[in-house]
C-alpha cells in the first residue's frame, strides 16, 4: 500500500491526459473545465485507497474512481446553479462561464459518462458498481432536496440536518470506499466495514465544510466563504447556536436568516459572531472529531494490517485539520 501522495499523483495524471475531443464544444468543453479544475479529488483517492487496502493493485480501481469524480462534480455543477453560487475551487462556477442551460446539459451529460467508466469491468463487477452506485446516485438527489427544504423551514433539527449530510455528501464517500472493494473483489463484510468508514468520515468531513464556510480563509477555501449564511443555511453552527443562544442571541439569528445581506449589514459578520458567542463553532469542532474518531472506530473491526489502518487513520486526521 502506497502513500496519500501516491493516489493523488495517480488521480492527477489520469485527469490531465482525461480529454473530451467531441461536438458540440458548449457541451463539452464545460465538463472538462470543471474536471480540470482539481480540488481534492478526495473520494476516487479514496477508491485507489480502498483496493489497494485489500491486496490489489489500485490501478484497476481507476475507472470506478473516475466515475465517482466524475459524478461528484456534476453534482457540484447543478448545485452552484441551485445555490447561484459565483466560485468553485476559486474559479468561476459552469453555469457563471457559460450559461444556467449549459450547466444544465453539461450537468447531465456528466452523469452519463459516470456510468459508462463501469464498463470496463466483468458483468458481474460492473453489476455491484452499478447498482451501489444507483442507490448511492439517488441519496445524493434526496440530500439535495432536505437542503433546499430546509432553508424555508424553521423546525429543523439536528438529526434531520445529520440526515441530510449524510445522503447529501457522506453516502458518496462510502460508496467510494466500497467500490474499491468490490474491485478488489474482497468479502461482503470487508466492503460494508469499510462503507461504515467512508460514510462517518463523510459527515466529518460536510461538518468540517460547513465550519470553513463560515470560518475558513477565503484565499485557501476556494469557495465564497459565508455562502451558507447568504442563502440562509441551516447547517450545524445554526442549528447549535439556535440550540445554546440566549433569547435575544435566538430572535437575532432567526432575523438575520430572514433577510438578505447588503453592503450596509453585515449579515456574515452579524452571525458569525452569534455561532462564536452561543458556542456553536466548539460545538461543530467536537462533532468534526467524533465522526471522525468512529470512523476510526470501525477500522478497527477490519482485518487488515496496522500499517494500512494507519494510513486511513492519517487520511482521516487530515481531512479533520484541513484549511481547504
Amino acid at each position: 500500500m502506497h502513500s496519500i501522495s501516491h493516489y493523488q499523483e495517480h488521480i492527477s495524471d489520469y485527469f490531465s491526459e482525461l480529454h473530451l475531443n467531441k461536438e458540440p464544444k458548449n457541451l463539452y468543453e464545460p465538463i472538462e473545465y470543471i474536471l480540470h479544475l482539481g480540488g481534492k479529488r478526495m473520494r476516487p483517492i479514496l477508491t485507489l485507497m480502498a483496493t489497494e487496502v485489500f491486496d490489489v493493485d489500485c490501478k484497476i480501481a481507476l475507472a470506478a474512481a473516475t466515475a465517482i469524480e466524475v459524478f461528484h462534480n456534476f453534482s457540484l455543477v447543478h448545485d452552484d446553479i441551485m445555490d447561484d453560487a459565483p466560485l468553485r475551487r476559486g474559479n468561476d462556477t459552469v453555469h457563471e462561464k457559460w450559461n444556467i442551460n449549459t450547466g444544465i446539459l453539461s450537468g447531465d451529460a456528466m452523469l452519463i459518462l459516470a456510468y459508462q467508466h463501469f464498463e470496463e469491468y466483468e458483468p458481474k463487477i460492473f453489476r455491484e458498481l452499478a447498482k451501489l452506485f444507483s442507490k448511492t446516485a439517488l441519496e445524493v438527489c434526496e440530500g439535495q432536496q432536505y437542503d433546499v427544504d430546509f432553508e424555508t423551514r424553521d423546525d429543523v433539527t439536528i438529526p434531520e440536518y445529520l440526515k441530510m449530510i449524510q445522503y447529501k455528501t457522506a453516502v458518496l464517500v462510502g460508496a467510494a470506499m466500497k467500490m474499491g472493494a468490490i474491485v478488489a473483489e474482497t468479502t461482503a463484510e470487508n466492503g460494508n466495514l469499510i462503507y461504515e468508514f467512508g460514510l462517518n468520515l463523510g459527515i466529518a468531513f460536510q461538518l468540517q465544510d460547513d465550519y470553513l464556510d463560515a470560518f475558513g480563509n477565503p484565499e485557501t477555501f476556494g469557495k465564497q466563504v459565508g455562502g451558507d449564511i447568504i442563502e440562509n443555511k441551516k447547517t450545524y453552527l445554526y442549528l447549535k447556536a439556535i440550540e445554546f443562544g440566549s433569547s435575544e442571541e435566538k430572535d437575532r439569528l432567526l432575523h438575520l436568516f430572514s433577510i438578505q445581506p447588503t453592503e450596509n449589514t453585515n449579515k456574515i459578520d452579524f452571525v458569525k459572531e452569534i455561532f462564536n458567542q452561543t458556542g456553536a463553532s466548539e460545538a461543530t469542532q467536537v462533532a468534526i472529531e467524533e465522526y471522525t474518531f468512529k470512523a476510526f472506530d470501525t477500522l478497527e473491526q477490519m482485518n487488515i494490517s496496522n500499517d494500512k489502518k494507519e494510513l486511513l487513520r492519517k487520511f482521516g486526521e487530515n481531512l479533520m485539520n484541513r484549511n481547504v
